[in-house]
């Protein structure tokens, strides 16, 4: 398989692009175009004009949102088939996010007019994209309730394996989150302290639930830390 081969079959896996043609698919990566991120590169900033809408072909951006008090909040990790954006470009408004890559990245770009010009020739993208969008927002409710409601030892856990769904690889070990995440990463996904975090992956190493080093968690006992984010 050529690169522009596997280019489409990565395509052709995401919830953005699926039951589309091949031929559909290369006529869209056609329309937009690549764009290469190294680590820590910026995509965008919060409060700039939003340009472009981005699907993420490989590697991770993390989404953050500075407070008017000037506290950095993550509120969301978007992984390989992901889509950011969206609304910002089709409202004409400012990012409300800065997107910062995690690892090196390559994202595909579209402009307000390119999109347009997609989900009206194609409109199992807009249906695709309306889904994808509706999940997001699902997924920040479910966040946002665990915040009120959960003990912070339970939303490490969560969060947890909320990273295992969506970036997690088995290997002879266990399941490695595929992606840096540091002890802060995880402090400000849940809205917590880098002690606190630190304090809860210590105890469940301790214990043999899981394995840290710097930039990975590797899950040694997935079956210990649901049961423990759900008993609690």
């Amino acid at each position: 398989m050529n690169t522009h081969d596997h280019m489409i079959d990565n395509f052709s896996k995401s919830e953005l692009f699926k039951n589309l043609p091949a031929d559909q698919i290369n006529e869209i990566i056609c329309i937009g175009s690549t764009q290469p991120l190294k680590p820590k590169a910026i995509l965008f900033y919060q409060g700039d004009p939003a340009k472009n809408y981005f699907w993420v072909k490989q590697g991770t951006l993390k989404l953050s949102q500075v407070t008017e008090d000037g506290k950095e909040i993550t509120l969301r990790y978007i992984s390989p088939g992901d889509m950011t954006a969206a609304l910002a470009i089709m409202k004409q408004k400012e990012y409300p996010v800065t997107a910062q890559a995690m690892e090196p990245s390559t994202v595909v770009a579209w402009n307000r007019s390119q999109i347009l010009k997609i989900m009206e020739k194609f409109p199992r993208v807009t249906i695709n994209a309306l889904s994808i969008v509706l999940e997001q927002l699902d997924d920040m409710q479910i966040r946002y309730m665990e915040l009120c409601t959960q003990q912070v030892e339970q939303r490490v856990a969560r969060t947890l394996m909320r990273f295992v769904r969506t970036s997690g690889k088995k290997n002879n070990n266990g399941i490695c989150i595929d992606i840096p995440l540091s002890r802060k990463d995880i402090a400000e996904y849940i809205g917590t302290t880098l002690f606190t975090v630190s304090r809860v992956l210590s105890m469940w190493e301790k214990k043999g639930w899981l394995k840290t080093s710097k930039g990975q968690i590797i899950i040694l006992e997935p079956h210990k830390i649901v049961e423990f984010s759900e008993e609690i």
